[in-house]
This record gives C-alpha cells, sequence and structure tokens, in this order.
C-alpha cells in the first residue's frame, strides 16, 4: 500500500456529482471533514474535451459536476450523497435556480456498484418519504470520463467570495450544510 501524505491509497475514493453549477458543488463539498480535494468540471457527455462555453451552450450532453476524491475512514459515500440531497432541489428536471439546461442537471455519477446501490437506495427512500412534493428526477449513472473545467472554476467560491453571485447563491448554501452537518463539516 503506497501512502500519498497521510492518506492511503486503500482509503481514498472518488465521487462524482452533478447539482446544478459546480461552483456551488465545489463550494459545500470543500467544507467536508474527510474531502481531500473537489474538481470542477464535466461528465456525461459525447464531445471530447468540451470548454465551458460549449457545455453551458447545452449541446455536449455533459453535466457540470464536482468530482471530490474522500478519506473513506472519515466519510463514507452515503454521507456525501447525504449533503448532496440537502444542496440542492433534486427535483427539478435541468434545472437549479435560475441555472436552466442539461448541463445543470441533478446527476450521480457512479464509480462502483456499491455507489450505485446506496445512490438508489436513498434515492428510492426519499421518494417514498414524501419530503418533496413531486418526484426526485436525479440521473444515477455509471461514471463516463471526466475533463476538469478551466483553471479560473477552481476554487472559484474561495476566489471570489465578494462576487454577487457568491454572496447571494453559494454562501447561503454553505450556511445551510454547516448548520444541517455541523459534525462533519470542517
Amino acid at each position: 500500500m503506497t501512502d500519498l501524505g497521510n492518506i492511503s491509497i486503500a482509503s481514498k475514493d472518488t465521487a462524482t456529482f452533478g447539482a446544478g453549477c459546480f461552483w456551488c458543488t465545489e463550494a459545500v463539498f470543500l467544507q467536508l471533514k474527510g474531502v481531500i480535494s473537489v474538481t470542477p468540471g464535466y461528465s456525461g457527455g459525447s464531445k471530447v474535451n468540451p470548454t465551458y462555453s460549449e457545455v453551458c451552450s447545452g449541446t455536449t450532453g455533459h453535466a457540470e459536476v464536482a468530482r471530490i476524491v474522500y478519506d473513506t475512514t472519515q466519510i463514507t459515500f452515503a454521507d456525501l450523497l447525504e449533503v448532496f440531497w440537502e444542496m440542492h432541489d433534486p427535483t427539478t428536471l435541468n434545472r437549479q435556480g435560475a441555472d436552466v439546461g442539461t448541463q445543470y442537471r441533478s446527476a450521480i455519477f457512479y464509480h462502483n456498484e456499491q455507489q450505485r446501490r446506496i445512490a438508489d437506495f436513498q434515492k428510492n427512500k426519499l421518494n417514498e418519504s414524501g419530503r418533496y412534493d413531486n418526484p426526485v428526477v436525479t440521473e444515477i449513472s455509471p461514471a463516463t470520463t471526466f475533463y476538469p473545467a478551466e483553471d479560473y472554476h477552481e476554487n472559484y467560491y474561495n476566489n471570489n467570495k465578494s462576487a454577487p453571485y457568491c454572496r447571494i447563491v453559494i454562501s447561503p448554501k454553505i450556511e445551510k450544510i454547516r448548520k444541517e452537518f455541523g459534525t462533519k463539516t470542517k
């Protein structure tokens, strides 16, 4: 077993989520204990090496996603999913707030069969719970090629906290997650 810093390869895993704008998704998951890195990017489409403007056009089939590398000894995939469900509206098809289009769809791109089973189980439980007036429409699909977004998207919230989008949209999401999952946040 090879060590990467203090984390062994055996205790690392990857999750890929689409929950609307990847700036929000990245910022929220960076708040969690056990999250090693979050990379904004694109998955689920057909174009090789898409650009941000191509993905935003809605013609590539990609979703804006965050690829999350996490330490399984500190946080589980199920824990990450609980935050995923809470941070966005999984009942709106191809829309999160003012962001509209397939690139903003709610999606879980699973990396193994265990992740698929956990995602299906939690989605079914949410639908059975009556928590939402409408059914959860989150796509659950196998992980496909992940394309990292352009450099200026990485760590967007931390680099632009005073920008209106960050103050109005991202900051409230972070506050909500800190309140709901306080013991799991950094």
